[in-house]
């Protein structure tokens, strides 16, 4: 957990004031239990954290951990998944730890239960980023909230049983260690204060995609009753050919020839190696989900949404100006842009087969005061961060599915304005940690009146299956249906309106969507 400076909490008789994100307080010398774990106070809430849910070795599938034995310290994060780029973290392959926040740890309180699985793709990531930092959101939203590793990478996804039929579940190992967790959560949670019939699921990029599987993964049915995705989505899972193609490479990276050799490969080699170009996408190759047949036996949301997912209620999100996150203004990919070499700049980043000179007319057609810079961030974001998102919706609301809410974030970031709202940006705002750092919120009276409507939304949905802050800063929040397309705008004031990019989806709905990593 990284630095987080105290603020204040203004009190009151206000709902909106008992909903505030609250400061970090120090953990209490005296420390709670529950069976075997010892865990520790902090932000007014008791917390657990590297509790061992399974155990498992390398690309095998992953076996439950006993709630039995001796007393364990539950006051450390365990360490993430080997990775590139976490280098203040401890790293390890044995990484299937989760980590508990409740009020009251006692089964009679049984609390709706939020489970977050982190971003980074299926490559990055981790669940001891301080802006995921469950404390707050348990405190204000009165919830328990659980936040779960998982291996990644080819840990987690290389396809390897056309190669050795000992390791048919290669291919979703990440995801079938998450659903190990999610049972760890139904057979334990009563024990921390939560009620284990009403588990909520939400993830942000990478962690919405990894939900968007998990509701075409038959073993995760019943698992979860809710569910909320912010700018992640996974329309389409990696098909078994291509999976393979990227395995080889990786191995053609490595210099072997056979899986018992990747299995004994020291894991810092595994994980260099993660520079190999991949054979369908080009760049760093990709591992994700595959369609196996057998844990994964559908896509997602492909060519409809899967029937198992429809009577899940759901809130889908994302933020404005996504690709402001990926493609800094300040970098090198915005040096010397002009509407000359614009098209080219713009097709080099999406991911929809259109010509860029066409998008760019679109673009100058409907918006003709906005600059060049605006129109590419705009394009990009519409062309490669959002179409999945409109994708998932739409195939829900035509399936009939009554219980889907869609919300994008407007409000830009007041510590840099050349940011906007970008990717990552709502993830405070949900979990209260407006100044953790990372945080491009703020800490202002409308940054935190915002946070505690996007808060109570989001533990509403856990707690009765539909999103709730009427009275705490949000307007009535309309179901998501056909031709409508209602989304909730959360700004300032959050408002709803119907379709509100509806030209740009028109633009891009042109062309047929690939998910990325298909």
């Amino acid at each position: 957990m990284g630095p987080i400076t105290r603020r204040s909490l203004v009190t009151g008789a206000t709902a909106m004031a008992a909903l505030a994100p609250l400061p970090l307080r120090a953990a209490s010398p005296t420390q709670p239990q529950v069976g075997r774990y010892r865990g520790m106070r902090e932000e007014g809430v008791m917390a657990f954290k590297g509790i061992r849910y399974g155990r498992a070795s390398r690309f095998a599938r992953a076996v439950a951990e006993p709630f039995i034995g001796e007393a364990v310290d539950a006051t450390r994060f365990g360490p993430v998944c080997p990775q590139r780029g976490m280098a203040d973290a401890p790293q390890s392959e044995d990484c299937l730890f989760l980590n508990v926040w409740t009020p009251e740890a006692h089964p009679r309180a049984s609390r709706a239960v939020m489970v977050y699985f982190h971003g980074g793709a299926y490559a990055n990531g981790s669940v001891t980023d301080p802006l995921t930092h469950g404390g707050r959101l348990a405190a204000n939203g009165d919830v328990v909230v659980v936040s779960v590793n998982h291996r990644l990478g080819p840990l987690g996804y290389a396809w390897l049983k056309p190669l050795d039929p000992r390791f048919a579940d290669s291919g979703n190992l990440g995801q079938l260690d998450l659903i190990l967790a999610l049972q760890w959560v139904r057979d334990h949670i009563a024990a921390f204060g939560g009620d284990p019939a009403r588990v909520m699921v939400f993830g942000q990029s990478g962690g919405g995609a990894k939900i968007a599987t998990l509701m075409a993964m038959p073993a995760a049915k019943g698992l979860f009753h809710a569910a909320a995705t912010m700018s992640g989505q996974q329309v389409q899972a990696s098909g078994p050919i291509h999976a393979l193609a990227r395995t080889r490479a990786l191995m053609q990276r490595l210099d072997v020839s056979d899986v018992e050799s990747l299995r004994t490969l020291p894991i810092a080699r595994l994980v260099e190696a993660l520079d190999a170009t991949d054979p369908i996408m080009g760049g760093s190759v990709y591992f994700g989900p595959v369609l196996d047949m057998t844990n994964l036996p559908r896509h997602p949301f492909w060519p409809d949404a899967a029937p198992q997912s429809l009577g899940v209620p759901m809130i889908l999100g994302n933020v404005r100006d996504e690709t402001r996150a990926f493609l800094d203004p300040r970098g090198p990919k915005l040096a010397g842009l002009s509407w000359d070499n614009l098209p080219a700049r713009i097709a080099a980043e999406v991911k929809i087969d259109l010509d860029p000179q066409w998008v760019v007319a679109q673009y100058r057609a409907q918006a003709p005061a906005w600059s060049a810079e605006q129109v590419y961030y705009a394009a990009t974001t519409a062309g490669r961060s959002w179409p999945g998102q409109v994708i998932e919706a739409d195939a829900r609301a035509a399936a009939g599915a009554e219980h889907t809410w869609v919300y994008q974030l407007d409000r830009p970031s007041p510590r840099d304005p050349l940011r906007g709202a970008a990717h990552t940006d709502d993830i405070p705002y949900v979990f209260g940690t407006l100044d953790a750092r990372g945080s491009y919120s703020g800490t202002d009276a409308a940054a935190r009146k915002l946070s505690a409507t996007m808060m109570a939304a989001f533990a509403g949905l856990a707690r009765s299956g539909r999103p709730c802050g009427v009275g705490r800063g949000l307007p009535d929040w309309a179901p998501y249906r056909l031709p409508q397309r209602a989304t909730m705008v959360f700004d300032d004031a959050p408002h709803m309106a119907d379709d509100p990019r509806g030209w740009q989806r028109r633009i891009w709905a042109t062309a047929p969507y690939v998910q990325p990593g298909s």
